[in-house]
């Protein structure tokens, strides 16, 4: 086991690798934090020994997001590297050539959420919960994380999810195919682990051939996003309402 920066590595039978975050109290998502992130799934990308992710958290909370406490006083800059690291890291998850399972108990929500909707395989808990929450905090999408959910969502999900702001149970998100099974609490690192093993046994290059089939016009469009500044919006991620917004939240 090895604990670096916010998530703890582990390595398990068939090549299957842990991702637990670890950023108490409900693993909020920073810039640098993100960036960790994209560099780590680089590096594991590359990994040979490692044929299948498996990514959980620690706590009773899945993640977040971002931390309106400290959101709502980000600088102009400070946006601008939030939103990069969104992007790098979520549209890196999204396009990894290996199986990527999530275990996710607990909440999901904003950022958080796209670590559901990256992934391959999705066990829930009795009690998650899963939820778009940006409208309610007074933020647009980053062109690539949106294109991320358009392409993972149906068009009524993608509408209710997006546009309310509000959060769903598992059963609803396992009725919309969000997640693929619920498990007891406390049993979905376990599973998550054996589907992640079970995964591991698909022929290496097919398996990454074939996600590039499913994914692939999605992945172009992201990266050609991607090409322009990092997909950060030229005039600011942050409108008028934002401040108040999240201001709203936090009460």
């Amino acid at each position: 086991m090895s604990i670096e920066n916010w998530i703890i590595t582990e390595k398990h039978n068939s090549g299957v690798m842990s991702l637990t975050m670890n950023c108490a109290p409900v693993n909020a998502l920073t810039s640098s934090n993100l960036m960790y992130l994209y560099n780590l799934l680089g590096d594991l990308e590359k990994d040979r020994s490692v044929h299948a992710l498996v990514v959980n958290s620690s706590f009773k909370v899945f993640s977040a997001g971002i931390n309106l406490k400290d959101a709502k006083d980000f600088t102009s800059d400070q946006q601008t590297l939030m939103v990069k690291g969104l992007n790098f890291a979520f549209s890196k998850l999204f396009q990894f050539p290996k199986p990527v399972i999530v275990a996710a108990e607990g909440a999901a929500i904003a950022g958080g959420f796209f670590f559901i909707l990256t992934s391959d395989y999705r066990v829930g808990g009795a009690k998650s919960m899963y939820g778009l929450a940006e409208a309610r905090v007074g933020v647009d999408f980053p062109k690539p994380l949106l294109e991320i959910a358009k392409s993972v969502l149906s068009a009524a999900d993608l509408r209710r999810l997006m546009q309310s702001g509000n959060p769903i149970n598992s059963k609803q998100a396992l009725t919309s195919g969000i997640i693929d099974e619920i498990v007891d609490t406390g049993e979905a690192f376990n599973r998550a682990l054996i589907v992640a093993e079970d995964y591991s046994n698909i022929p290496k290059k097919t398996y990454s051939r074939i996600k590039r089939q499913v994914r692939g016009v999605s992945i172009d469009k992201i990266n050609e996003l991607m090409k322009n500044n990092s997909g950060v919006p030229v005039d600011g991620w942050y409108g008028d309402e934002t401040r108040a917004a999240m201001d709203a939240m936090l009460k």
